[in-house]
């Protein structure tokens, strides 16, 4: 019995059945729509009453595509579309046309630093050497688009690394930018499931200044990690007096919507070696398999 081999399957597979079920000739019935196969039928996958499927579609591939890629773990960057890099930021004041207009553009062009910054950050944190079964860590993630997400992907091609980009279809034209590896380039359609899929594998979330969007992911963020829905990782808020700026952090403590100690979930920060360095201190020797609460900013001790 030694020379007996045991087949690991019996059953043709769906890309041969795909195959074979073109050549079915020409009549009524195989022209209609109902003798698709299930899996090709396109009109069938986006009715309404599939959603649940395509939920499943969306939440598998991505999966799939970083497992093939060898990637056990992320650092995510979320940061503004309307960010220019500095050598292109004077262009916004050329433009602007109002006294408001040039005020904004002066704004923007003081966050471009942030573009830099960025990818500098990328550039460091896609040195990290894979692990002994080859697995990388710490893959640069980013929205996929322009500003500071392309600064990102930028940054990890600049040493040679691979990097995400996790697009979205939106109503206006938002191409992945060309920096993306393409094998990591992925689109969806749920942003729900996108959200998903840049914290499954994150490890590190840098967030830079940015609007709705950048409020949204990194906010949601915060509050998983202060329910306790997922185990506390570094979350790195660049631009101090932006954010202060912009969100009342002290002002929610006092009228009591949230505790002092929640604003030990993130640090601020502003350079790139800053913030890596916080990464790697995070993780350097330390079990965080369990969820502690964070310290008190007052007390020093556990809430």
């Amino acid at each position: 019995m030694t020379d007996t081999k045991v087949p690991s399957r019996v059953f043709r597979p769906a890309k041969q059945e795909a195959e074979v079920a073109k050549d079915h000739g020409i009549t009524p019935q195989t022209e209609h729509p109902a003798y698709r196969l299930a899996f090709q039928d396109l009109d069938f996958l986006l009715r309404d009453d599939l959603r649940p499927i395509r939920f499943q579609l969306e939440l598998l591939k991505p999966q799939v595509v970083l497992d093939e890629a060898n990637i056990a773990s992320t650092f995510v960057v979320y940061g503004s579309a309307r960010i220019p890099e500095p050598s292109k930021a004077v262009a916004l004041r050329e433009l602007a046309t109002t006294p408001e207009a040039k005020k904004i553009a002066e704004r923007l062009i003081e966050k471009s630093k942030y573009y830099d910054v960025a990818r500098e950050l990328a550039r460091l944190a896609s040195n990290f050497p894979r692990d002994e079964a080859g697995k990388q860590h710490f893959v640069v993630t980013s929205g996929g688009g322009p500003s500071i997400m392309e600064a990102a992907n930028r940054g990890a091609r600049d040493v040679g690394a691979d990097t995400v980009g996790l697009n979205i279809v939106l109503p206006h034209e938002q191409a992945p930018n060309p920096y993306v590896t393409p094998g990591l380039s992925m689109q969806f359609h749920y942003f729900a499931l996108r959200k998903m899929h840049f914290l499954l594998h994150a490890r590190a979330v840098a967030v830079f200044p940015g609007g709705f969007g950048t409020f949204d992911e990194s906010f949601e963020l915060l509050t998983l990690i202060q329910t306790g829905k997922i185990a506390p990782i570094p979350v790195l808020f660049y631009g101090k007096d932006f954010w202060n700026r912009v969100v009342n952090f002290e002002a929610l403590c006092e009228e009591g919507v949230i505790s002092p100690r929640d604003l030990d979930l993130f640090h601020f920060v502003e350079t790139a070696e800053e913030g890596w360095e916080i990464v790697k201190d995070f993780w350097r020797d330390k079990d965080h398999t369990k969820i502690d609460r964070p310290r008190s900013r007052i007390t020093g001790h556990q809430q």
